[in-house]
């Protein structure tokens, strides 16, 4: 692996590591400050997404990654220091017990716990076979009782993310961590603006850097965003849950295949020539992609491409194995083509290309 790359690998693990439930974005956020505010002007929205604004003319094309991951907030806390949550995103009971989570109290401190479960020794043979609901876990902190948590800081309404681990497989390239939904994104956002803007290219449009905020709890950040960045395109960066899995015979989101352009899903539909002007440049570029068109799920595009009169929107997405757990996967080469396909984009858009995405005179 080559420094660039390396240096890629570094910010991508750094990213992933960051705490950042909805609505404490905060670790994440800095990470995109200390990246990018030398390349562009930059604001935050009311909710606290980060908006950085390169010079330049030409349309204004919105790179918008989200910094949230699934997480959970303190619901309540009882006598003996259990501590009771909701959940911030969405969450399968089946991947939760046992699973170690820090809590980001209000006093500043991470407290670290995990969800507690009963041992196979105290299950009934009902019990074996029920997926527990979230509402009857609850996190274990080793605390002696409630005023031991109080001491510590901890109150209703503070954060909590999963514990994550950054580590390469056997299989080479292959790396595993929680938030790579959508940390890739963020990645990749911050990369290829950097590229673009910081590489001394001669643009014919106006990249805009958008780090949103709340996308797990309903795309919030990307909607209050676009008052600020004002988009003519948008391009979407995710991380996207692969289908290369037991049972999926019609796989569109495969690791080790490419991005995913994601042509549809129940939130929005891509700009058709838009989807097909990318598959160009990728074809160009010799970049290899995979389209897809997903029965459920959503993502920033869902408020963005609604901005104003309307904005032609694309999704480009890194695929991730078992997202919205502690413990996804992703092949580090499908990272890098995303980068390099959102870069070659930025290249080639100009004012009359944007235009052909909104012409309707047929």
């Amino acid at each position: 692996m080559n420094d660039s790359s390396q240096a890629a690998l570094s910010l991508l693990k750094e990213l992933a590591l960051a705490f950042g439930p909805p609505g404490a974005e905060g670790e994440v956020r800095q990470v995109v400050h200390r990246e990018l505010a030398t390349l562009g002007k930059v604001q935050h929205d009311a909710l606290g997404s980060v908006i950085v604004e390169s010079e330049g003319d030409g349309p204004r094309v919105v790179l918008d990654a989200h910094m949230d991951e699934v997480g959970f907030c303190v619901q309540s806390i009882d006598e003996e220091g259990r501590i009771y949550f909701v959940p911030l995103g969405g969450w399968w009971g089946h991947v939760l017990l046992a699973q170690r989570v820090d809590i980001l109290a209000s006093s500043g401190q991470k407290i670290p716990g995990f969800i507690g479960c009963k041992p196979p020794h105290f299950l009934s043979p009902a019990e074996r076979d029920k997926v527990l609901s979230l509402d009857q876990m609850y996190i274990d902190v080793g605390a002696s009782d409630l005023q031991e948590v109080l001491s510590w800081g901890v109150k209703v309404g503070d954060p909590i993310a999963p514990q994550g681990n950054f580590e390469e497989m056997a299989s080479s390239g292959r790396y595993c961590c929680k938030a790579f939904d959508d940390r890739v994104g963020v990645g990749v956002m911050i990369e290829s603006y950097r590229a673009a803007v910081g590489g001394g290219d001669s643009l014919r449009c106006q990249p805009i850097a958008v780090a949103a905020v709340q996308e797990e709890v309903g795309c919030r950040g990307a909607k209050t965003a676009s008052a600020l960045s004002k988009p003519d395109l948008g391009i979407i960066l995710e991380g996207t849950p692969a289908d290369d899995l037991p049972g999926m015979p019609r796989r569109q989101s495969v690791l080790g295949k490419g991005p995913q352009i994601r042509f549809m899903d129940p939130t929005a539909i891509s700009n058709r020539r838009l989807v097909r002007w990318t598959e160009a440049v990728a074809e160009e570029a010799g970049i290899p992609i995979q389209v897809a068109v997903r029965k459920s799920g959503g993502t920033d595009a869902s408020t963005t491409h609604l901005h104003g009169s309307g904005v032609p929107t694309i999704v480009i997405g890194v695929p991730a194995r078992s997202i919205h757990t502690h413990s996804s996967l992703i092949d580090f080469e499908d990272y890098q083509h995303a980068v390099q396909l959102v870069t070659a984009m930025l290249r080639k858009l100009d004012e009359a290309t944007v235009a052909s995405f909104k012409s309707y005179e047929e």
